[in-house]
């Protein structure tokens, strides 16, 4: 069956993930390029904190705790949400949405596709006034956030509330996200899945719009 809704993880296949903007931090504060020596999937082996998140021997939200930390030691200010107002400056937003994401979700919408966005932590890393500051969402027929419902990904309830929202069948909507436990947790509940390579954005987007019979946005 082809899908007839797309579903996106914000964090990674919509907003830039904080290793493409963590150098743009530093040099706003002037401080040394490499002071923050955050790698993630874009050198795993130079972040072992990363491999043991993706191992599961830490939970995503203790890997960003413990880097919200190294940079609280810089600025004074600490907690997540701290670290990504220092990352993603509200005054920039529109700047640090991925170009693909806003081009695939207006094809999909132009085909009669629904649209949503399922994420974990939009409330719990980002304050109210941020949150509304990012037009993308309202691109979206439906945001649904785990920090705000209390049931997260991967666990399959939490998949469920999108579904409903779109009036879709699981096997007719395509979830993407960069968490290989998050698509997993999708194909669990008969969802159609992508696993999104942030360090390849315009390929895995190339992907997604195959996956939803859009092939003539090859080159998004």
């Amino acid at each position: 069956m082809m899908p007839r809704a797309l579903v996106l993880d914000f964090g990674g296949p919509v907003l830039l993930t904080p290793f493409e903007v963590v150098q743009g931090f530093e040099r706003r504060l002037g401080l040394a390029p490499g002071t923050f020596e955050w790698a993630g999937p874009f050198d795993p082996a130079k972040d072992s904190l990363w491999r043991r998140m993706q191992a599961d021997e830490i939970t995503e939200d203790e890997y960003w705790a413990t880097r919200a930390e190294e940079m609280a030691a810089v600025t004074g200010d600490p907690g997540l949400r701290a670290m990504m107002a220092q990352l993603y400056p509200a005054d920039e937003i529109d700047s640090l949405i991925r170009r693909q994401a806003r081009e695939a979700v207006w094809a999909a919408k132009a085909a009669g596709l629904r649209t949503a966005v399922l994420t974990n932590h939009l409330a719990s890393y980002y304050d109210d006034d941020w949150i509304s500051r990012v037009g993308f969402l309202n691109e979206v027929d439906v945001v649904i956030d785990g920090s705000r419902t209390g049931v997260l990904k991967p666990d399959p309830a939490a998949y469920r509330p999108i579904l409903d929202a779109l009036e879709t069948p699981a096997k007719a909507a395509l979830f993407v996200d960069d968490q290989p436990r998050n698509i997993d947790g999708a194909r669990a509940i008969g969802m159609a899945a992508l696993l999104f390579d942030v360090t390849k954005p315009s390929e895995s987007y190339r992907q997604v719009v195959q996956s939803l019979g859009l092939s003539e946005l090859d080159q998004v």
